[in-house]
């Protein structure tokens, strides 16, 4: 009851920050399982997906009804995302651990690094801060007029491919590239790309997730306790995204990155050294 009572307690936190940064909670849940539960990374990355499931679905919805996710744009980058996911699964079945867990830490990185960029630059003028606020206000369509709606699907497309390899193998939703990448492509405020990329998320791992599930990788029982909390999580966070300013979100989602990569990559180092 303890081990349930954490799971469900870790979950809520997994939750909100999915729901509110739109990356499906896989980059906490995977170190969780890994240094928590002593899984292996198969089966950590496994549960991980299978998990991600109900929690993006829950946030998505919220997100829908608040009007901050962009729906032809992730079911594009969802559907790219769920072809090429199983590609993923199978190099993760046939990759070390610390393969991995390594290359999780560097894509990670990676993405930490552009958004804490974004998130300390000082804006230029009190000009910009008044269009932004009105942009947002017009809601998400016209979040940025110089990019069609056509050009926003086919980025939305080429972003899941990507995404879906990443999800699958190092089984995370997807989320901590896509929203990186549906800011700097699609022309998207912070709150339209984390509630677009969960709907992506959503999709992307359904097929990843079944993979795993017939490979005998998912650990149930675990996944089952984080989706307890994880999922009425979500529904928050996705509240949340619509009150907390676009350059805090940014800070909080680069923070939150960057430290997950670096547990992940000192648990690594620790499981070589013995």
């Amino acid at each position: 009851m303890a081990t349930f009572a954490i799971s469900v307690f870790v979950g809520v936190i997994v939750g909100v920050l999915s729901g509110m940064l739109g990356i499906g909670g896989g980059t906490i849940i995977v170190p969780l399982l890994r240094l928590g539960y002593g899984l292996q990374a198969i089966q950590a990355t496994a549960t991980s997906l299978f998990t991600i499931i109900p929690t993006s679905i829950a946030g998505v919805i919220t997100h829908v009804r608040n009007r901050t996710c962009l729906v032809p744009v992730g079911l594009a980058a969802g559907l790219g995302g769920a072809c090429t996911s199983p590609v993923g699964v199978w190099l993760a079945s046939v990759s070390p651990s610390w393969l991995i867990m390594l290359v999780a830490a560097g894509v990670i990185v990676y993405s930490a690094s552009r958004m804490l960029a974004k998130g300390l630059r000082k804006p230029k003028a009190s000009v910009r801060k008044v269009d932004a606020v009105s942009q947002d206000a017009r809601g998400p369509e016209s979040s940025d007029d110089a990019i069609s709606p056509r050009r926003r699907i086919v980025v939305g497309a080429s972003v899941g491919l990507a995404a879906g390899v990443l999800s699958g193998y190092v089984g995370v939703g997807g989320g901590f590239i896509m929203v990186p990448l549906f800011l700097a492509y699609a022309g998207v405020s912070m709150r339209q790309a984390s509630g677009t990329s969960l709907l992506a998320v959503a999709i992307l791992s359904v097929p990843g997730a079944a993979t795993q599930y017939l490979l005998g990788n998912v650990q149930v029982l675990a996944g089952l306790a984080l989706a307890v909390g994880s999922i009425p999580g979500a529904v928050l966070g996705a509240q949340l995204a619509r009150r907390i300013p676009d350059r805090v979100l940014r800070l909080i989602f680069g923070g939150m990155l960057m430290l997950m990569a670096i547990m992940l990559a000192v648990n690594e180092i620790v499981s070589l050294g013995n």
